[in-house]
């Protein structure tokens, strides 16, 4: 058994896709937002509260992009997002039918076992909602404003963290009164939301001011770098992996050169330095790319495990321990990777939503007890833990607020279990050296491969479009036929649509409703950048990517929940 300490590293990672419509202006969903109200102020407490616990939290910068965004709407009082301007209207008595079903497709969108059900009056609304849809579209026409209002309201309320009703009354004022909102009641959630939002960024860049969390990036809009730069690097994991018709995608480097560079000067501007470390967008990590992170001053990266085990293939010495260790490449040994132990993020992620909170906080500290047990008597395990920090929350009760609460309580008091940094685990005195890794198999934190994301006949076709437009902007670019700031927006849009999440969405294990809502808003993004290059949109881009699906299967390891659609 060792006799030395065991170094927990949680890296919660807080991302969403652009939701803004680059030509217009709008929002075209909302979850940035209420992601914000509800998770990352939640997250931040929970740090807060706990003065002792360290963590990493990677920011992807496209998401503080919006977070400043929204705060810049709530300064001016000028809403961009349609579902605020409807919370902030002072008659919804007369709304058209393009807001009346925006509100009725938007405002269930939650996990109803934990944050529609619970609230009786909400629930009533649901009820009356879908009593009326089996009548048909006209029987809709009956609901008033006053439905309306109570609708748009709740919906915030059950949104506010557990944190923000915890220390703001107006939350609990509301709830309580239930019913018959006034336009005062909206305007004072509005401003409470607003409050929320404001001091989002300022609470995280204190904790880290304070020592008390490391903030990581990830490149840009959140690419799937690895795929820019090599198609066939799928085929390391999975040999027989179906790739797109196009063989590469054009100007890969440069453009993973260039999310790098935008996402070391955002960090920069925001926190007042640059990022040591970097959780790749969905962990996807290969031997280019890490390459590339080395090349641009990062000291330290994080993939999953299942990567780790791809590239240990044949050498089971390194196995047993392999996940508890920094490891390096020949081919770049200024940077560490570090790999998360998939099986406890998964069960915080996926599992432990089904338990007592003590007694998931419990379990969990005892399987960090038994991994220091079997450790060697000198050895300093290093467990990393990272998931989604937004995704999981809805799941559990609360919010998540007693399982953290006694997560962190244990975690605190224990005597051989100390929270760290990546950052900090480096910059010791006697750092745990870096073991040598034989070679790196390109994968991600889903399943070690990029099936998530490339394979599937519609993921494919997805690529396939975003080549065509790449090639479209490359020879527009070439031609010198847009002013410095008009390509300035062109390359800004063709950013947004190298994003990951659109690839993640199409295939047969999404839910149907979410499929559509990614789909549309992938081919709109593409259809801007035409725009925005001066050229027609092609056809092609009216037609759906997606089949569609009914299923909504929860794969172990996907690390994301379609909670906005639920059930």
């Amino acid at each position: 058994m060792s006799d030395q300490p065991l170094d927990l590293v949680f890296l919660w990672h807080m991302h969403q896709p652009d939701y803004r419509d680059h030509v217009s202006g709008e929002f075209v969903l909302p979850w940035v937002y209420l992601h914000g109200l509800k998770d990352y102020s939640d997250m931040a407490g929970h740090l807060e509260r706990h003065p002792s616990i360290k963590a990493v939290v990677n920011f992807v910068p496209v998401l503080l992009d919006q977070i400043e965004d929204y705060c810049d709407q709530f300064a001016s009082g000028r809403f961009r997002d349609p579902l605020l301007r409807l919370l902030a209207r002072p008659d919804l008595e007369s709304i058209d039918v393009a807001d009346r079903s925006l509100l009725l497709n938007t405002c269930f969108r939650n996990n109803h076992a934990t944050m529609l059900s619970p609230f009786p009056t909400y629930k009533r609304l649901h009820d009356l909602q879908a009593l009326l849809a089996r009548e048909g579209e006209a029987s809709i026409g009956y609901l008033s404003g006053r439905y309306f209002a109570d609708l748009v309201t709740w919906y915030h309320l059950a949104w506010c963290g557990e944190t923000v009703r915890r220390e703001n009354t107006l939350s609990a004022e509301l709830m309580s009164k239930g019913e018959d909102y006034s336009h005062d009641d909206r305007l004072r959630l509005l401003a409470l939301i607003g409050d929320v939002l404001q001091r989002l960024i300022p609470r995280y860049h204190a904790l880290a001011a304070a020592g008390r969390i490391e903030l990581s990036t990830t490149p840009g809009t959140h690419p799937l770098a690895p795929l820019l730069l090599d198609f066939h690097s799928a085929r390391e994991s999975l040999p027989d992996a179906a790739l797109p018709q196009s063989t590469a995608y054009p100007g890969g480097r440069s453009r993973v050169e260039a999310h790098i560079a935008a996402a070391i000067a955002a960090h920069s501007r925001r926190f007042g330095k640059p990022p040591a470390g970097v959780w790749p967008a969905e962990g996807a990590v290969s031997s280019a790319f890490v390459q590339q992170l080395a090349d641009a001053g990062f000291t330290w990266a994080a993939s999953g495990e299942r990567v780790l085990r791809h590239s240990l293939a044949g050498h089971a010495e390194a196995a047993p321990q392999a996940p508890y260790n920094p490891w390096r490449l020949t081919e770049a040994p200024g940077i560490r990777l570090f790999f998360r132990d998939e099986r406890l993020s998964d069960l915080i992620g996926f599992e432990y939503a089904k338990w007592h909170g003590r007694d998931a906080a419990q379990h969990f500290v005892r399987q960090l007890e038994a991994i220091r047990a079997a450790a060697g008597k000198h050895e300093t395990p290093l467990v990393g833990v990272a998931l989604d920090g937004e995704n999981a929350w809805e799941h559990y009760p609360y919010n998540g607020y007693y399982f953290f609460d006694d997560l962190y309580s244990l975690l605190a008091t224990h005597p051989t279990i100390r929270t760290t940094t990546y950052g900090e685990a480096a910059s010791r005195p006697s750092p745990p050296a870096p073991a040598q890794l034989p070679g790196l198999t390109a994968g991600s934190w889903v399943f070690g491969t990029f099936s998530t994301w490339i394979g599937d006949p519609e993921k494919n076709r997805a690529w396939d479009l975003l080549c065509a437009a790449k090639q479209s902007y490359d020879l527009v670019m070439a031609g010198g036929r847009l002013s410095a700031e008009e390509a300035a927006a062109a390359e800004a849009q063709l950013a947004v649509c190298e994003s990951s999440d659109w690839f993640w969405w199409f295939g047969d294990y999404n839910p149907a409703p979410a499929v559509a809502s990614f789909d549309r808003l992938y081919r709109r993004n593409l259809a801007n950048l035409y725009r925005l290059l001066k050229l027609a949109p092609p056809a092609q881009l009216d037609v759906p990517l997606s089949r569609g699906s009914d299923s909504n299967s929860a794969q172990t390891g996907t690390m994301r929940r379609s909670s906005e659609f639920p059930d």
